[in-house]
């Protein structure tokens, strides 16, 4: 039985609010993605390896340290509405990022805004989910995950493919070859052997050897 597609698939979550945090962690591993969940839009950017100077707390250490370099981030969702940084700032944060930017953001938002939602798309949100999030929104991430993840392996599946279509094509061609030398070959035998025998007919012709009687003597011609 194989590993589901998703399973491959990590998704940062990001919301300040414990119950709505919960809750899209759920709906996320139902749908049998991986998940990581901070409750900041800093705590986000230290996840994914960008550390946001905070001049009023100096001393905080960075929460997630170095794990950026082990651990691939396939798709981020983020509350709007956040202290310190909103989802709006988190998004721009990303898409300003040459490492990140690639990587797609979802809004998630209890208030229907339509300034706000056209923002964040104008800024290259993939999407933004009103709450309560559902599980038919989770079901419309994967679309926005396999424009980014599969890249490298599809290209890899897609070259190794190609090899393994080459390859018959190779032996096809070959095998065609020998099986034309073959042919070529029994026809000479055939050839060969159809002179043979048509100088061994030839050679025990019934006219030529049929016995003679001239005078009382036989003779052979």
């Amino acid at each position: 039985m194989g590993i589901s597609t998703e399973s491959q698939f990590h998704v940062l979550a990001v919301d300040d609010n414990l119950i709505d945090r919960k809750l899209i962690e759920r709906l996320l591993k139902t749908s049998s993605y991986q998940v990581t969940t901070v409750d900041s839009g800093i705590k986000a950017l230290e996840f994914l390896g960008v550390h946001e100077d905070d001049q009023s707390n100096p001393d905080i250490p960075s929460v997630f340290p170095n794990t950026h370099q082990e651990v691939e981030v396939n798709l981020i969702i983020t509350d709007y509405c956040m202290p310190g940084m909103t989802g709006y700032d988190l998004l721009r944060k990303i898409k300003e990022s040459s490492s990140l930017r690639n990587i797609p953001v979802v809004i998630m938002s209890s208030e229907n805004v339509p300034s706000r939602i056209s923002r964040c798309l104008e800024e290259g949100a993939e999407e933004f989910f009103l709450k309560p999030v559902q599980l038919a929104d989770v079901n419309r991430l994967r679309p926005h995950i396999m424009k980014t993840k599969p890249k490298d392996q599809h290209e890899d599946k897609q070259e190794n493919k190609e090899e393994e279509l080459g390859k018959p094509e190779f032996q096809s061609r070959e095998e065609k070859e020998q099986q034309q030398q073959q042919q070529h070959h029994h026809l000479q035998q055939q050839h060969s052997n159809s002179n043979k025998r048509k100088a061994l007919e030839e050679g025990l012709s019934p006219d030529r050897t049929r016995p003679r009687y001239n005078n009382g003597l036989t003779t052979v011609v």
